[in-house]
């Protein structure tokens, strides 16, 4: 079967998934997601599964992606805090959707792939850089919207929350192991902030601070707690 009709194959999954939103949908369509996995895996590029990439990460199964880009309601004047760059299939899938990208990831050799990626692909609408995701991108605040593909512990950092605009949206896993981890999607409010909880998933954990050049398995490492006085308001 050739890329072409796996891809055909995987949209219509998503549909019967409960993927409505066309947008996301053509966004998934016009994205190559063989470019952001390694070769040996672009048979696989279709199939709606999590692969691995390099510094022990992977890029996220097709209806994780859609579903969280879906809960998240971007549109073409909204300006996205992306916090995990990993591969650059997110981000490139947001690139589509919205008017502009910021995306910053911990791990150096992961960004300059994900760049490599972006530039080849000629998508212009996307700034990345190496730094601690878990302080947000003050210099670029507020965001109408932030997403984040890798899990906090309890809480969504501070910052973060801090960093988004009234009635902007965050979409964010949590849970203090992979086997109690659900995607969240807060709102903020004029006085406080709304949580709904939206589906079981599986990330690596949400650190702080900027990693070592080599690669290293994180999804060994135990997340970080994180302490904060956030009081969820539904």
């Amino acid at each position: 079967m050739s890329l072409l009709a796996r891809k055909i194959r995987l949209i219509m999954k998503l549909r019967k998934a409960g993927i409505t939103d066309t947008a996301v949908l053509s966004a998934i369509e016009r994205v190559p997601r063989e470019t952001f996995i390694p070769p040996m895996f672009h048979d696989q590029a279709y199939e709606d599964i999590a692969l691995p990439i390099d510094c022990g990460q992977t890029i996220s199964q097709p209806l994780v992606v859609a579903s969280m880009t879906q809960s998240l309601q971007v549109n073409d004047r909204h300006k996205v805090l992306e916090i995990g760059t990993g591969s650059g299939y997110q981000a490139a899938i947001l690139s589509k959707l919205c008017r502009r990208v910021y995306s910053i990831e911990r791990h150096r050799p992961l960004l300059a792939t994900a760049e490599r990626r972006l530039t080849d692909l000629k998508v212009r609408n996307i700034t990345c850089k190496v730094a601690d995701g878990m302080k947000g991108w003050p210099e670029q605040a507020p965001f109408d919207r932030i997403i984040v593909t890798a899990a906090a512990a309890a809480e969504p950092p501070e910052p973060l929350l801090e960093q988004l605009s009234i009635g902007g949206i965050l979409i964010i896993p949590m849970g203090r192991d992979k086997t109690s981890q659900f995607i969240y999607r807060i709102t903020r409010r004029e006085a406080d902030y709304s949580i709904e909880q939206l589906m079981p998933v599986r990330f690596v954990p949400l650190l702080p601070n900027v990693a070592r050049n080599e690669p290293i398995a994180e999804d060994q490492t135990d997340p970080n707690v994180l302490a904060g006085s956030f009081a969820f308001q539904n």
